[in-house]
């Protein structure tokens, strides 16, 4: 008779045997994933993974610095894909093909929500740390940002001076210039309620496409008719909503900056020469749909 404690080892007698062995993959295959490179693209080659991982030159002797670079540059990464997709938004306006840029506008106020929370972790940088770093930054600050620049014009905050930051960088500049010259998104949103038989007064439809949005009345009131009739208007008033989500995500980028820096720099001038948290607080204030706001106190 065969002995079982012996063979599989007794689970009560305190002294199990050994596990079986268990045959593992060697090293030239692994669960059949491809492991030779050498004549095909791989992950790194698609991304280009050398060159951005790369690109993080930290100029102080600080520790913390790579964490001041990574946030920025991430963040850059992110507001690229906005552009991408708010080119997008503003194309398939004027196409009337509305579906394809709900879809996009979604995203981007989910990339606003990514962005939001990147404070988070750039918050967990100190005062003593930051000021350790500070020195090396020179006159370099985020308000130099080409991309967010754009951002801001192509949602219709738009200020011709501000392109005077980039006069020494020319393409830059001349992608800022074609950016206030082109209606926003909105201006894009407004032109589609004309088309769709809502009365806009000729001055709107007609607007400097260099100025920041300005509230209009006759906009008002056609955004007005699609929120009280919204069966009727239901591609129009799914648009209005897709455009709140998204100044709404915006805001709470705003706020988030803003306390973020007031918690590591308090109210020391910003590297960039602005009054740092003051300039950023009045940029609160700074509404981008204005009348998709001042409608709900009129319904």
């Amino acid at each position: 008779m065969t002995d079982k404690n012996a063979e599989g080892g007794c689970p009560f007698n305190g002294a199990a045997a050994a596990p079986a062995a268990v045959a593992q993959p060697g090293d030239a295959e692994w669960h059949g994933a491809q492991m030779d490179f050498s004549k095909s693209m791989s992950y790194g080659d698609y991304l280009g993974l050398d060159r951005i991982l790369n690109a993080q030159h930290p100029l102080s002797p600080n520790h913390n610095e790579m964490l001041f670079i990574v946030q920025h540059q991430t963040s850059e990464l992110w507001m690229k894909l906005m552009l991408h997709e708010m080119h997008a938004v503003r194309a398939n306006l004027q196409a009337n093909d509305l579906a394809p840029a709900f879809k996009m506008l979604a995203r981007v106020a989910r990339i606003m929500d990514q962005l939001v929370h990147a404070w988070d972790v750039l918050a967990t940088m100190t005062p003593s740390e930051y000021t350790a770093i500070r020195p090396y930054l020179g006159a370099s600050s985020g308000f130099q940002s080409h991309q967010y620049r754009e951002i801001e014009f192509i949602l219709g905050n738009k200020n011709a001076a501000l392109l005077n930051v980039h006069s020494t960088a020319p393409d830059a500049y001349a992608l800022l210039d074609a950016a206030l010259r082109t209606p926003s998104v909105y201006d894009e949103a407004v032109q589609l309620l004309a088309r769709s038989g809502l009365a806009i007064a000729p001055e709107r439809l007609h607007a400097d496409w260099t100025l920041a949005t300005a509230p209009d009345e006759s906009v008002k009131q056609a955004w007005l008719a699609v929120y009280r009739a919204p069966e009727k208007h239901w591609a129009l008033y799914e648009l209005a909503e897709k455009l709140v989500d998204l100044e709404t995500a915006f805001r709470y980028w705003r706020f988030r900056h803003v306390t973020t820096v007031e918690r590591i720099i308090g109210f020391k001038t910003g590297t960039g020469g602005t009054a740092g948290v003051s300039y950023l607080r009045k940029m609160l204030d700074v509404v981008l749909f204005p009348e998709l706001f001042e409608l709900r106190t009129a319904l």
